[in-house]
């Protein structure tokens, strides 16, 4: 690689969609320009592999398709969420509301359609990687008027409380995993999870794992 290269940003990029054509066409047009590097480490094309790649290349940003076999993009953000640094854009063919919505409210920091340029599609990956939420025109509409309407307060003080593992192992818990079902999803021991339910219990004053649930469930954190 040469210097003048190496000088430019890079961002490492994971592709998830269910068409490979899709994903064939997307890495082509991000991999042409001069400005920056767009590296995409890895594909997927169901949640399972989107899971097992996001995990094991911990890219900056993964481009997600909303609509995938097993689950949908919601479903991969959920089983990412405790994964530190990595963002997602969801790429989309769909701009109905809800789907836009869906994605946000499960922690994707923008929404694109597929209409989108090459170009703009790579600003939008550096953009999301250094921290911007990015939408295509219109759907930003969408998401404000969502959380504008919602009856839930925006700031949780219960909830801040928790630590994003904490946050990640309360979910999991009222969903019904059991400790050992947890550890694997998370990669920790049984004792950490056990450590890591004790303090939730702690922080929200509760006294068991049915009283979390229902705190959760009332919170639609589940």
């Amino acid at each position: 690689m040469s210097g003048a290269n190496m000088d430019k940003p890079t961002a490492r990029v994971v592709l998830v969609d269910d068409h490979r054509m899709f994903r064939t066409g997307v890495r082509a047009e991000i991999g042409q320009t001069e400005r920056t590097n767009v590296d995409v480490v890895g594909e997927a094309a169901d949640v399972e592999q989107a899971v097992s790649v996001v995990t094991s290349t911990m890219p900056d940003v993964v481009l997600l398709d909303v609509h995938l076999p097993g689950g949908g993009g919601v479903e991969v953000l959920r089983r990412c969420a405790s994964l530190e640094g990595v963002k997602f854009l969801a790429l989309s063919v769909s701009d109905a509301a809800e789907d836009v919505i869906g994605v946000i409210r499960g922690g994707a920091r923008g929404y694109v359609t597929k209409t989108i340029t090459g170009t703009d599609l790579v600003d939008a990956v550096f953009r999301v990687r250094d921290g911007d939420a990015v939408f295509s025109p219109r759907l930003a509409g969408f998401v404000l008027d969502a959380f504008a309407a919602t009856d839930t307060p925006p700031v949780d003080e219960d909830l801040d409380r928790l630590t994003q593992r904490e946050r990640e192992v309360l979910r999991l818990i009222a969903r019904g995993y059991a400790y050992k079902e947890i550890g694997k999803q998370l990669f920790i021991s049984v004792k950490t999870v056990e450590s890591h339910v004790s303090a939730v219990l702690r922080k929200l004053q509760l006294s068991n794992r049915h009283e979390l649930t229902r705190w959760a469930t009332a919170r639609r954190l589940v």
